[in-house]
């Protein structure tokens, strides 16, 4: 949003709503910063499109005539979706607290737009970028940090929180806080125990005095999450890997190449920490999508005539 659409939404009358909203979100509901910015965003694009008028007083065919605008913005169906979730959260809060009487999103439907299948590597691909060059204490560390994205599904926040006390060598698990810092046991494979070791062995020498997150800077200080998809992208680079690799494409592969050799959909979810299984789901499409793929290479009946 520019500065202008910035401005024009802190003049609006409901504007310091926002600020316990935003606290409702972080202290109740526990939501991660990055996503109470999505959120304040979102929030603040509703303020600057209902200029002067209350939210109190907003009607579903302004609400409409809001999407419409920014529709006609280029923004896309998956993005609106997303805000009118944001909108009519806002609107729940409201509710509760404030004393609204009504949610002028219900029953509003952003376009349609077309679901996009996550990246997902191959399981070579993903083979080679976990084989790295283990000689040097950088190396060492983003080895531990790829092999445990690919072995055990892990969001990027979920990898840069881990600290000493989450690891379990003798039962192979790791404790993870998820979103809505929720808490779940995942189970880690043995080559990710293995470079876990390598990097905690070394881990020693650059740590600063009490200081527990497993993945630590050159400095010895927890290692950001951009830090962390920086050093992705560096080794799918140098190990000639041709797409955009990112954490997330690592946790879409874990998932992926797991339910094709499992068929095990729940306890993909389990893994991942998804609340809803229609989320896990997704991933059966890229299930069939590498049968069709191998069917029309290998199968008879598949083949063109010439």
């Amino acid at each position: 949003m520019n500065s202008a659409a910035s401005k024009a939404a802190s003049t609006h009358p409901d504007a310091s709503l926002l600020a316990g909203f935003i606290s409702h979100l972080a202290h109740e509901r526990r939501l991660s910063p990055l996503t109470c910015v999505n959120y304040q965003r979102d929030v603040t694009t509703l303020l600057e499109l209902a200029q002067a008028v209350p939210l109190g007083d907003l009607q579903i065919h302004q609400m409409r005539r809001f999407v419409a605008q920014l529709h006609g913005r280029g923004l896309s169906g998956k993005t609106l979706a997303r805000m009118l979730s944001a909108w009519r959260t806002l609107y729940r809060y409201l509710a509760r607290d404030h004393g609204y009487t009504h949610n002028p999103c219900l029953g509003l439907k952003a376009p349609k737009h077309e679901k996009k299948l996550p990246d997902a590597l191959s399981p070579d691909a993903a083979t080679r970028l976990v084989g790295t060059d283990d000689s040097g204490p950088l190396a060492v560390r983003d080895a531990a940090i790829l092999e445990l994205f690919y072995s055990s599904g892990l969001r990027l926040a979920e990898l840069t929180g881990l600290k000493l006390g989450d690891v379990d060598f003798q039962q192979a698990e790791l404790r993870v806080t998820g979103k809505g810092a929720k808490t779940r046991v995942v189970p880690v494979g043995q080559f990710a125990l293995d470079a876990l070791q390598k990097w905690l062995a070394l881990r020693a020498e650059v740590a600063q005095p009490e200081e527990m997150h497993i993945f630590l800077n050159r400095t010895g200080r927890p290692l950001s999450p951009r830090a962390v998809q920086l050093r992705v992208g560096f080794w799918a680079k140098k190990l000639g890997l041709d797409v955009h690799v990112h954490p997330h494409m690592l946790r879409h592969s874990f998932a992926s190449h797991l339910l094709q050799s499992s068929g095990d959909l729940r306890a993909v979810q389990e893994m991942l920490g998804h609340a809803n299984i229609s989320t896990t789901q997704m991933y059966t499409h890229l299930d069939w999508q590498h049968l069709a793929k191998v069917y029309d290479a290998a199968h008879p009946r598949a083949k063109k005539k010439a």
